[in-house]
């Protein structure tokens, strides 16, 4: 049976409402749900090249992309099935094929209760200055925490926030804040053109999509250092691999400098990975939490004591409400959130994780 546009609508509304984070959508194959971080095959035909093109005539509002469809090796954009959800799509060709992927985005916006994030994710929020990175792989809930603090920002604090992304995701209702969200591309023709109007805007608080080169990472760290809070997302891991990926972006002879900078000014990293929750129905993030403070500002300054930021962080865990991954997902586990052997799973050391569940986590003595 050929793809309609009801069809097709139906087939969104199914995804959503059974917490679909993705859809794989491709040429000769049955169309894939991301269920849980795993791909279940839909019951349904293969979709045809015109199917695909369907979709794409449904979702893409550049005309001349259109018009052009068979030449069209990839493009990002964003739509929305009014009542239902956003979409972020990503159109790709593999093997001179059409595919499509489109990551499902709720119209309410979360939480941080409802996500389960730690508490002082809150604390983070409020800060008055700095730069907070939210860190981790593709799929991992970036987009969702980021969403959850600035919900947090926008309900508790007479601030402008403005957003810089590509597409826009979550949409923003001004309730305290006043809020400015634009849509490269679309409002802006790029991130760094956006990047130095941002700080003629009298933004409080800046919100940059990724941080993609040195040229946005140093923008960035420009309007912390003139006293703005600029949140950012990087492709990394953990709080080690952020620093070093933001160092590395920069010619040597510049590293040193950007070495002190990103000490003054860093506030945070919230690192995270989403892991099987107990109750089968969803994921939850798994987050590693650095605050900066003396001891890891002299860890960044000096590229000898890098590997000492693990040491500061599972200290923090009782003094500012830092965590590495491990304290934090035996913290979900005794919260009766993920069973022991997801946490064990997903443990950055499982043989450190073990122990600390027996004896209790001794960092903070």
């Amino acid at each position: 049976m050929a793809l309609t546009k009801d069809l097709f609508l139906n087939l969104i509304k199914s995804a959503f409402n059974a917490s679909v984070s993705d859809i794989h959508l491709r040429t000769d194959e049955k169309p894939c749900f991301r269920v849980r971080g795993d791909l279940v095959p839909v019951k349904m035909d293969s979709l045809t090249d015109v199917d695909l093109k369907l979709v794409c005539s449904l979702m893409i509002k550049d005309t001349d992309v259109i018009k052009n469809i068979d030449k069209v090796k990839e493009h990002d954009g964003s739509f929305t099935v009014p009542g239902v959800c956003r979409i972020r799509y990503n159109l790709m060709r593999y093997q001179g094929k059409l595919g499509l992927i489109l990551r499902l985005i709720s119209d309410k916006i979360p939480t941080t209760e409802e996500l389960k994030l730690p508490k002082v994710i809150n604390k983070i929020s409020e800060a008055n200055a700095g730069l907070v990175l939210v860190t981790g792989a593709t799929g991992s809930g970036k987009s969702s925490t980021l969403a959850a603090m600035i919900n947090y920002i926008n309900r508790t604090s007479a601030v402008h926030i403005l957003t810089l992304e590509d597409p826009v995701e979550y949409v923003h209702s001004p309730l305290k804040a006043r809020i400015t969200q634009r849509e490269i591309g679309q409002d802006t023709a790029d991130f760094n053109s956006a990047l130095r109007s941002a700080l003629r805007q009298d933004p409080d608080v800046i919100l940059i999509g990724e941080m993609r080169d040195a040229e946005t990472i140093s923008i960035a760290m420009k309007a912390a250092e003139t006293g703005h809070l600029v949140f950012g997302t990087v492709h990394t891991t953990d709080a080690l691999s952020t620093i070093g990926r933001l160092i590395s972006m920069f010619p040597p002879e510049e590293q040193g400098v950007v070495r002190t900078r990103i000490a003054d000014n860093l506030y945070a990293t919230i690192s995270q990975r989403l892991v099987k929750s107990i109750d089968g129905k969803g994921r939850v993030a798994a987050q590693e939490i650095m605050i900066n403070n003396p001891g890891i500002r002299e860890s960044i300054l000096d590229p000898t004591k890098t590997r000492e930021i693990y040491t500061y962080i599972e200290k923090g865990k009782k003094t500012s409400g830092a965590q590495s991954f491990d304290q934090h997902l035996t913290d979900l586990f005794r919260q009766g959130l993920i069973s022991k052997e997801e946490a064990k799973a997903n443990a950055t050391n499982p043989d450190d994780f073990e122990r600390n569940l027996t004896f209790g986590d001794q960092s903070d003595d």
